[in-house]
Order: structure tokens, then sequence, then C-alpha cells
């Protein structure tokens, strides 16, 4: 077994997703994962057998029944039996778990994945579920709409204006157009207010999808990837619970879990930002520090697909992608969860030196 502690490299080797689309009633939750999860252990020839360590996440609400998970792991396979966990969060935090069980030696290779359907119910209603339950949940303020006190509080303060979201929404739909999975590719117009000073195009699409990665230590990365992502750093931090002790034009979560994941200590030339509402974008590069020389969600980041459960993941397996072609040799990569920002993990990937 390669050495244990802190100083122990680990790297993600293989990532996989499927083609996110507005509705998969053709497909089971299982049916939806199973390819995924073919795909990214046959990039890197590994069975089920040869993981050290499965974790998966996803969430009961979308699915409408408890402990859903569990028939995922009919894809998976989890017999003979694994070593398997779960977390009720974006796929992101799985891989986080992931991550600090193989710095701890308990095992060498980890499968991670998250997939959510978000077609079979109102999904803007559905995310109410994670406010405080007793002062805002019964007032059911939906995401679209929390997202749009958040946009205004930016316009409010001078720091963004519509014209300027719209132009996120064109860059990142503009290059999506280069992502054959992503749902919403190309030009498309900004569209009417869904809840102002939002617009249709501001907004993320409504959909289902999975991702997948696969991570492993030291020499093993470099047999199974000829060129590893290595995660140099990852920190996630969370916000207060009450959005009204909150400053929703800044994100000192996020700035703080960068700070501890190694962001600023050099310059990245990528960064994939789980931003599904452009005025979500504008926040997080405040945060993050990020230049005009950055390129920023090259994949079109969550506002061409956002598959809830999943698009965090999504944007770790496309940075660590991007280093495994050779187009970044240092990447950024976040995730969030919760109402504007409410949760955030920021991690930083390299090539090899």
């Amino acid at each position: 077994m390669a050495p244990t502690g802190p100083g122990r490299d680990v790297a993600i080797v293989a990532f996989a997703q499927s083609d996110h689309r507005r509705r998969t009633d053709d497909l089971s939750e299982v049916e939806l994962l199973m390819p995924v999860l073919h795909q990214v252990l046959d990039a890197t020839g590994l069975k089920t057998s040869d993981i050290g360590f499965t974790c998966s996440g996803s969430s009961d609400y979308l699915a409408g029944r408890a402990f859903s998970f569990t028939m995922a792991l009919d894809g998976v396979g989890a017999w003979p039996p694994i070593s398997e966990s779960h977390v009720e969060m974006d796929g992101a935090w799985a891989l986080y778990e992931a991550w600090v069980k193989i710095l701890t030696g308990e095992a060498d290779t980890a499968l991670v994945y998250g997939y959510g359907k978000s077609s079979p119910g109102e999904v803007r209603d559905v995310l109410t579920r994670q406010l405080d339950p007793y002062y805002v949940a019964p007032l059911w303020p939906d995401s679209v709409s929390l997202a749009a006190l958040q946009a205004q509080a930016l316009i409010d303060a001078g720091e963004t204006d519509e014209a300027a979201l719209a132009s996120i929404a064109g860059r990142s739909r503009a290059d999506a157009a280069a992502n054959s999975h992503a749902q919403v590719r190309g030009s498309r117009p900004q569209g009417g207010y869904l809840v102002r000073p939002l617009r249709t195009g501001d907004c993320p699409p409504i959909g289902d999808g999975a991702a997948a990665v696969i991570l492993a230590a030291g020499d093993r990365a470099r047999e199974l990837c000829a060129r590893p992502a290595w995660i140099r750093g990852m920190d996630h931090r969370i916000e207060a619970h009450s959005l009204g002790v909150r400053d929703l034009t800044d994100s000192p979560s996020t700035r703080l879990a960068a700070e501890r994941a190694g962001v600023f200590e050099r310059p990245v030339d990528t960064a994939e930002l789980h931003a599904p509402f452009t005025s979500q974008e504008v926040v997080l590069r405040k945060a993050l520090r990020l230049g005009e020389e950055v390129s920023v969600n090259p994949s079109g980041g969550a506002l061409a697909a956002n598959p809830v459960m999943a698009a965090g993941l999504l944007r770790l397996g496309e940075a660590a992608a991007r280093i495994h072609r050779g187009d970044s040799g240092r990447a950024l990569a976040h995730a969030t969860s919760g109402p504007c920002l409410q949760q955030n993990l920021v991690a930083v990937l390299e090539g090899e030196s």
C-alpha cells in the first residue's frame, strides 16, 4: 500500500457523465446511472471488485422515497459486499469523503458518483426543504425566488446589472456548444422574467443526469491514467443558515474554503464554478479573485446542465478532464448546495509537474 497521511497524493484518474436531458421517463435511476459507471470503469480497466471504496451523493427528496440510494447500488454491484458510503448531498461531497478515505490509507482507489432526476416533480418546491424548518421553509420561498433576491442585492450594490448577467448566460451557453453532454447548447434568448430580475436565461435548466469519477493514490493513479489530475487541496465551508444574517453579495465561506485548499498560492488557468444562476457567478468570481485571464466554465457550467446532486461533481470532473487532455495545468473546481451559495466546496487540481 502507498504511503498514508496528509502528504499522500490522490488524483482523479477518470470521469464520465450522462447526456443530460429534460426528462428521462423511460429510465429508472439505476438505468440512468449504469452506463456512466461502466464508462468510468472501462476508462481505467478496473472492475468493481478492484475498487477499494465506493461513495455516492443523491437526495431522497428528489426520488420521493426513503433510502433511494440503495436502489442505485444495483448499478454498482454490491455483492460480494463492498466498502460503501452515501451522502445526502451533491456528489462533490461524496468525492470529499472518498478523498479523506484514501488519505487515511484505508483505500487506494475509490469510485464516486452522483445522480438526480429533477423531472418528476417541481424542483423549485423540493429545494425549499433545505431551508430553516421553523421560520423560512413554512413560507415556501422557492429556489428561483431566493436567487432573485441575491441578484437584486448585487444590482442594488452596483456589482452587476441585467446586461452583464445576460452576457454570462450567453457565454456559458456558447461554450456549451462544444459539450455533447450539455442539456442546453449554443445561443439562446434570455426570455422573459422568471422572477425579476432573473430571466429564463439566467436560470439553470431542469433535467436529469449522472456523473462519476475514479480516484486513486500515488503510483496507482499513474498506472491508471496518462495524466492524472492531482487534488492539491480541498475544503468545504458553510454560511449561517438564516438568510437574514448574511450578506448575499459576498461568499465568505467560498473564500475561506479556497484559502484552505490553496487556491491563492498560485494562479489557476481554469475555474469550473457551480453557479446555477448567472448572479452567483458574479459572487463567486469576487470571492475567488478570478480575473479575465481565467477560463470560467468552459464546459458551459450549470447554466448548460444542472442535474441536482450531480452538478457539483460535474464541475470537479470537467476540471479534471481538462487536465487529463492537457488543456489545463492548474484548475479550480467549486460545488455548492443550499440557497444563495449556502454551502461551498473548493478544490485545486493540477497536472504532473
